[in-house]
């Protein structure tokens, strides 16, 4: 609420680098090295590549649900184009909620 601290997502894509980048940042907020008021209310996961991912990736994303909740976003191919007319994957939902941007 508006007293609240403000909480917000941190968003990374799903490829080595971007996987790599989010333990030490949801560490930095554990450990209170953040902002003073800052609430991390999550990870959100986007897709980099169609498909499934490489098991090294998949076990990465398992140990980063296994510290904070996780939202995953997939491969969108007409998002990538900036097409944003279609109704969204049904995989997006629960994150739509969180945020409030139901339709």
């Amino acid at each position: 609420g508006p007293a609240g601290p403000p909480s917000v997502l941190l968003v990374a894509r799903t490829h080595a680098a971007g996987l790599d980048a989010v333990l030490p940042a949801v560490d930095t907020v554990r450990r209170g090295e953040a902002p003073q008021g800052l609430d991390l209310d999550a990870v959100v996961l986007v897709a980099d590549a169609p498909g499934r991912l490489p098991r090294p990736l998949a076990h990465r994303i398992r140990l980063i649900e296994s510290v904070i909740d996780v939202y995953r976003v997939p491969w969108v191919n007409e998002w990538r184009l900036g097409d944003l007319t279609g109704r969204p994957p049904r995989e997006t939902e629960p994150l739509a909620r969180l945020v409030g941007a139901t339709r």
